[in-house]
């Protein structure tokens, strides 16, 4: 395991080099909890890290924080400190396994929706460094539609949504969709079905969405894959280890090996706007 203080040094040293990569922001989400959104959220940040790209994820689900909790890493510093001015972005990025860089978040959320103009400034420009400095950062929202989750969502404008076969898991996924739509937020969705049981009941649970949704939204959601029914997932969870490291050949762990490959081989939305100083542009003005 990566060194902590090691890897913060080499992070701390790394912002002021000059670099072209751009970094996307992406937002995770679900219609309600417990449908595993944070593991895959965890899970897909290694995945994407094991093939060659810098990611952080930044845990930004108010009511049930868990990150750090899943990764087996006490967060030492977390979001309030850094909105409260008494640490950098820099000190408050911790360090997991496999050198994942991740931020705790919890209720330092609600303390971002009461922040100062001058708070909300220097909130930005220190989240404005880390353009260039990774290729993604994921933020793990929390699950339905809170004002902040929307904001989130809206911000990044790219947005993963993470369901189950279960009745209620699919209809909440889909409000959660037609919501943000009806809003008139132009967000790019993808799709990930969770525990299933085999690719027949992600296929069918993925077309019972994206055929409602291009009836009555007029929305083409891609399906970037399904995940199986694993028992591994929750021994992972008791362990506190992420399931690429404790189960490597899991069926979980491959099924979100293949999401990823997918993902990545789709080309982003083309638009200036969009990566992060898009991201912080539209968040500025949506907390004003």
């Amino acid at each position: 395991m990566i060194d902590q203080a090691q890897a913060l040094r080499h992070l701390v040293h790394s912002k002021d080099l000059s670099t072209a990569r751009t970094t996307r922001v992406i937002t995770v989400t679900s219609g309600k909890g417990g449908v595993g959104k944070s593991n895959f959220s965890l899970n897909f940040a290694m995945a994407l890290q094991n093939r060659g790209y810098s990611v952080l994820v930044f845990d930004a689900d108010i009511s049930f924080a868990n990150i750090d909790v899943l990764l087996g890493t006490p967060a030492k510093y977390n979001l309030i400190h850094l909105l409260k001015g008494e640490k950098t972005i820099w000190e408050i990025i911790q360090i997991g396994p496999s050198g994942l860089q991740f931020i705790a978040g919890g209720s330092g959320f609600q303390d971002l929706v009461r922040l100062s103009d001058q708070e909300l400034e220097y909130f930005s420009e220190q989240i404005g460094k880390l353009h260039g400095h990774v290729d993604f950062i994921l933020f793990d929202t929390g699950a339905g539609l809170s004002k902040e989750t929307v904001r989130f969502i809206t911000a990044a404008e790219e947005t993963i949504v993470v369901t189950t076969p279960e009745p209620t898991s699919i209809t909440d996924a889909y409000a959660l969709i037609k919501m943000l739509k009806t809003m008139g937020h132009d967000i790019s969705f993808r799709l990930v079905v969770n525990r299933v049981t085999d690719d027949r009941e992600g296929v069918q649970t993925a077309d019972n969405i994206r055929q409602v949704a291009s009836k009555y939204l007029g929305l083409e959601i891609p399906v970037l894959g399904f995940i199986p029914d694993d028992a591994n997932v929750s021994k992972a969870v008791k362990r506190q280890t992420p399931l690429s490291i404790a189960f490597p050949d899991s069926q979980a762990t491959k099924g979100i090996d293949s999401i990823t490959a997918r993902f990545l081989m789709e080309e982003p939305k083309s638009s200036s706007a969009r990566g992060l100083p898009g991201f912080l542009q539209r968040m500025k003005r949506l907390w004003s």
